[in-house]
């Protein structure tokens, strides 16, 4: 829908074909994946499953298939639209005469280096082809220019041959001159066909054909029981072994000759259950996040700079400015390098004597992980708790695990059979004579590069109801066979479920008694049906339920007699929506929370998650104001319903209102308004 909207600036409209070709990317390796490995299983999972597996598959075959053809016809529109602009996007076949000598010694200098062609025709074996890359296979013959002779000989003998794009030494985008305003880009794929005479040259071989292929495989770590090994050992194993998972997708160029395809087809031993899907001519479209702005500043959202936190901003000290109030961060309106040079400031204050911290995932070049590592080498006691099962980021958390414990970090791989997702920060110092925490919680992750894009609130608190709470949880973190009782943190899989419908509980009883009764909720994603369940008992109850859902939504709104009571919207834009909240109207004294969970099971009852409630007034005020905009959205909100279409809320003669537009507004307003006080 983004990538359709004319109102979305055209590059930024590409970029949503990148996001949607990465989720769908992922959906194939996770989900699609487990409904493969439920095939197996045939009758054993009956009584577990609605849909038999084989169906489910066949299902999302055909709306994926309905998907490829209204992707490629966006594409072609914005490639259309972009000529109009002066930016052109052409193929091997649509080049200059001086650029096609400007590919041919781009290609000679720079790309043949990396370029290592796999005879596959002269092969027993078919190379194992790697997840989440891209190949040319190719195809390659003598054509005779006599034609008597061709007339008269045997036809002429043929090979085939893969290469791999290799997009991690090159971007997938080449640059042409310009000439005039006009600006070109070609893909690397299309510079590797045009040169192809170059790669083979020492074969008789005059005509090349080259399509592309994409193998999707089952991104499940299968790690083992070997009790000789240390769970670090094992998840590395599982990482090498992961390009090697089973086929559950294998996209081809629609237009690859028959003979090709099943070639290939025969030889890595596809069949119909691998999902062998006809594409358009480019694959990986994920890398069309970083197509280039090429200097072309309308074609771009107007950049959005974070907005300063005035009590932090000429601060000494974020651990001083936190005592005297609870702060609250709302990325990627206000920035991350609060939070950064927090950890900074600990890691040289004499009197802070440890820093604990959950880590899921982190940046290539982590901030936080450097400054922790450095409050190490300035001796402090530096725990952090790491989840090595944290999906597609397992490799750069073993990365990180190591430096740190290098540098004299103590380092926790996380429970055995929980994944740890809670994201908190425990900051303890010596003050008179007495220890004092400082906490943070957050609903996202401590990762700057995801604070740039990804909306999450990160509170900080000195307020000894929460700090001492929080220490609790590394405690249970660090010596599981400790247990402990939360009166103020919702913590799974210990009391998160219960004390959630304990909250919608008594919305039902005080909606049975006339009293005022709604539940507000803004989360990714809600499937735990014993959840929605009781959703759907507290709509009948009468209470009034609003919830924004930015992912996966199994809650049906709107049907009578069932949940007729419950309204839920989206909202996609600029930012990925991915804070967590929750508020309750408990007779119109409301009670918030931060979650870092959804309404998952997986969440609820297979992972370490925190919720803690907001007990300071003004971030209260704060995150009421952000729930307000978002379900006001009438721009990028769409309205869930069992229709399924995700129409977006547009309303006849109301003023547009765009929610992150008018959130940053509010967060300017208010700095500018503190700037004053």
């Amino acid at each position: 829908q983004e990538a359709e909207d004319p109102s979305v600036p055209l590059l930024e409209r590409l970029k949503f074909l990148g996001i949607f070709s990465n989720n769908l990317d992922e959906f194939f390796r996770v989900r699609v994946a487990t409904q493969l490995r439920l095939m197996q299983l045939d009758k054993g999972i009956k009584q577990y499953v609605t849909d038999k597996p084989k169906k489910v598959v066949q299902k999302i075959k055909r709306i994926v298939e309905g998907f490829q053809q209204r992707f490629d016809t966006v594409f072609a529109k914005i490639v259309a639209e972009l000529k109009a602009q002066n930016i052109f996007i052409v193929n091997e076949q649509e080049l200059s005469s001086e650029q096609e000598a400007y590919v041919r010694d781009l290609f000679r200098i720079s790309i043949a280096p990396s370029i290592a062609p796999i005879m596959v025709s002269r092969l027993e074996v078919f190379p194992e082809l790697t997840d989440r890359s891209i190949y040319l296979a190719i195809k390659m013959w003598v054509e005779n220019d006599d034609q008597e002779q061709q007339e008269t000989e045997q036809p002429n003998e043929q090979e085939y041959a893969l290469v791999e794009i290799p997009t991690n030494d090159h971007s997938r985008f080449v640059r042409l001159p310009d000439v005039g305003e006009k600006k070109y880009i070609i893909l690397l794929d299309d510079v590797i066909r045009f040169c192809l005479n170059q790669v083979f040259d020492i074969l008789p071989y005059n005509k090349f054909e080259a399509y592309t292929i994409k193998i999707t495989r089952d991104a499940e770590l299968d790690v083992d029981n070997d009790i000789a090994e240390s769970l670090l050992e094992k998840i590395s194993k599982g990482l090498r072994n992961r390009n090697k998972g089973q086929p559950v997708r294998f996209v081809y160029d629609s237009a690859i000759t028959p003979d090709l395809l099943q070639f290939i087809i025969d030889k890595m031993s596809l069949d119909a259950e691998d999902n062998l899907l006809a594409g358009a001519r480019y694959h990986n479209f994920r890398d069309f996040i970083s197509f280039p702005h090429l200097g072309c500043l309308s074609l771009v959202n107007e950049p959005l700079p974070p907005i300063p936190c005035e009590r932090l901003e000429r601060a000494p000290s974020i651990l001083a400015e936190v005592a005297k109030k609870d702060i609250s961060l709302h990325y990627p309106y206000h920035s991350f390098s609060y939070y950064t040079r927090m950890l900074r400031e600990a890691a040289i204050d004499p009197q802070v004597t440890s820093i604990k911290i959950t880590l899921y995932r982190v940046a290539t070049e982590s901030k936080v992980v450097k400054a922790l590592m450095n409050a190490a080498y300035n001796g402090k006691s530096v725990t952090v708790v790491i989840e090595l099962m944290a999906r597609f980021d397992e490799g750069a958390n073993i990365y990180w695990s190591k430096r740190m414990e290098e540098a004299g970090v103590k380092v926790i791989f996380g429970i055995y059979g929980l994944k740890v997702h809670n994201k908190q920060t425990l900051i303890t110092r010596e003050e008179n004579g007495k220890l004092v925490n400082y906490a943070t919680v957050s609903t996202g992750n401590f990762h700057e590069g995801n604070a740039n894009l990804y909306t999450d609130i990160n509170i900080f608190t000195a307020d000894k109801r929460i700090t001492s709470e929080v220490e609790k949880v590394f405690s249970f973190l660090e010596y599981n066979y400790k247990t402990f009782n939360y009166r103020y943190l919702w913590v799974s899989p210990l009391s998160m479920r219960r004390k959630l419908y304990m909250h919608i509980d008594t919305e039902i009883a005080n909606a049975r008694k006339k009293l005022p009764a709604y539940i507000h909720c803004k989360i990714n994603n809600i499937v735990d049906l014993d959840v929605i369940r009781k959703l759907y008992q507290a709509s009948n109850a009468g209470v009034k339920i609003k919830l924004m859902v930015r992912g996966i939504c199994s809650l049906v709104p709107g049907v009578p007699e069932q949940s007729e009571n419950i309204e839920v919207v989206s909202v996609v834009d600029r930012f990925l929506e991915h804070s967590r909240f929750f508020i309750f109207c408990n007779n119109n004294h409301p009670k918030y929370f931060i979650s870092s969970a959804d309404w998952m099971t997986r969440n609820l009852d297979h992972r370490v998650e925190v919720a803690i409630p907001i007990l300071d007034s003004d971030i209260q005020a704060e995150v009421r104001a952000v729930f307000d905009a978002g379900f006001k959205d009438n721009v990028k909100g769409r309205v869930i319903d069992e229709k399924q279409t995700n129409a977006l809320r547009n309303s006849v003669g109301e003023k547009p209102y765009r929610s992150q537009i008018e959130l940053y507004n509010y967060y300017l307003k208010e700095y500018k308004k503190s700037l004053k006080d």
